[in-house]
């Protein structure tokens, strides 16, 4: 630690003091209803990230405790972009007093909790009129901090941060296991680790999807390794902090084989039915379900080919068809992933890796809600492939900041626009292996 920056150059310091300054500027000075200085700032702090690579690519630790720097600027910060947060305090402050968060509504109950008038309005009437939605590990996760403050939420914050930045390093230290495995450039890693996105999403708004992801990266690990009952058992815990890899599952059969992938799958499922063991209840099972049906049926945000969709059916039906569409995109996604972990040779590790990175974005293409901090998923995953689109896309997201200008939350729908065209120009020109855009890649990602 002593001889930290002896291999950094000058203007590498000047790149991280600048960096510094914007990142506690964005975490501790403005809120995210100024979106003109939400995205300014945010430019500053990507286009100094890349740099910072390019400049240092052969100082691996160096950029290590550079990313680990940044995440302690905002050690002490109350989320300014997100305010789902507070609900995480709630559902832990319930499990620290021995109820069980799958039963209660915040609006019902705001005495039940200490400062619970405080977080349910910080949480919002949407987020407090609905049964929590997040699963066993993740309930953990809340419950941490009520163990440490109970009464004081910005405590509870600062000890949620901790865990996603202790997640964030197991995270970059399985994932440069796996980059060196695949024989990849080390480099790889900080395109997550050090994303000015994965800094203010997950460990500044403190969306769990940095623990999720640690776990996943276990998992993939000792898949690799062909250690399939390691990597069950994380897979497992991955998917009860977050249901999404869930989607994973089938493109593990070529690698496993089918008889361990059956195993695989009923290893997974069975220790998520043991994790909510403890939650059970005779109303838990109805009351998770309303909330995983209203969040995908009922709610929009940040879609693509969903708002194509819902566009056709307002000129052919003359109403919203959210209902309908969230009946059918399920299969339709479900028999894409089948297909792609049927056709693809996912028994090379390499190309599973980038069969999950399809069979996510298939998802958060037919999603009908797609908050900026989903992308880690696919951000991870592209870290272990040569596709960059996702990179572009974790810098592309930041338009969808657009809809908090004001207390209407309406999309600017031109700027949705704007993110997905160049998404999926960018995806489209790297699957036909485009020489051109290869090379001009090449030039800005060395």
């Amino acid at each position: 630690m002593s001889n930290l920056f002896v291999n950094i150059s000058k203007k590498s310091l000047i790149y991280i003091l600048i960096s510094s300054i914007v990142y506690w500027g964005i975490s501790y000075g403005i809120d995210r209803t100024a979106f003109l200085s939400l995205i300014s700032m945010y430019t500053i702090c990507f286009v100094l990230f890349l740099l910072l690579i390019k400049e240092n690519r052969n100082n691996s630790n160096e950029l290590f405790y550079i990313g680990l720097f940044f995440r302690v600027i905002l050690l002490f910060s109350i989320p300014n972009l997100s305010d789902d947060f507070y609900r995480f305090i709630w559902d832990g402050r319930l499990s620290f007093l021995g109820l069980n968060p799958y039963l209660y509504l915040p609006e019902n109950n705001t005495d039940l909790v200490a400062e619970g008038a405080f977080l349910y309005s910080g949480m919002g009437t949407m987020n407090g009129s609905h049964y929590t939605c997040y699963p066993p590990v993740n309930q953990l996760s809340f419950l941490i901090p009520a163990l440490f403050f109970s009464k004081n939420y910005v405590g509870a914050t600062i000890v949620m941060r901790v865990l996603i930045i202790l997640a964030d390093i197991g995270t970059f230290i399985f994932g440069k296991k796996i980059v060196q495995l695949l024989k990849l450039p080390v480099k790889n890693i900080y395109y997550y680790f050090l994303n000015p996105f994965v800094i203010l999403e997950l460990t500044g708004n403190l969306h769990f999807e940095g623990v999720m992801i640690f776990f996943l990266a276990l998992s993939l690990y000792y898949i690799i390794k062909n250690k399939w009952g390691r990597s069950a058992l994380f897979f497992a815990i991955s998917v009860s902090v977050k249901l999404i890899p869930l989607l994973f599952l089938p493109v593990f059969i070529k690698k496993l084989g089918i008889k361990k992938n059956f195993l695989f799958v009923v290893l997974v499922l069975l220790l998520n039915v043991l994790f909510f063991v403890p939650f059970m209840s005779v109303e838990i099972y109805d009351n998770f379900m309303k909330s995983i049906h209203l969040y995908f049926q009922n709610f929009e945000f940040n879609a693509s080919i969903y708002y194509v969709i819902r566009a056709i059916g307002f000129q052919v039906k003359g109403y919203n068809i959210i209902h309908s569409v969230g009946k059918v995109t399920p299969i339709i996604i479900v028999v894409l992933v089948l297909i792609l972990s049927v056709v693809r040779n996912n028994k090379k590790s390499k190309t599973m890796i980038a069969t999950m990175l399809f069979s996510i974005c298939i998802y958060y293409s037919f999603a009908s809600i797609v908050h900026p901090w989903y992308i880690a998923i696919p951000l991870f995953l592209s870290i272990f492939t040569n596709y960059t689109f996702p990179l572009v896309w974790s810098f592309l997201v930041i338009l969808s900041y657009a809809a908090y200008q004001d207390t209407t939350y309406q999309e600017n729908l031109y700027l949705v626009a704007v993110e997905y065209v160049i998404v999926y120009a960018i995806a489209f020109l790297e699957l036909i292996k485009s020489k051109r855009f290869i090379e001009l890649k090449q030039r800005f990602l060395v």
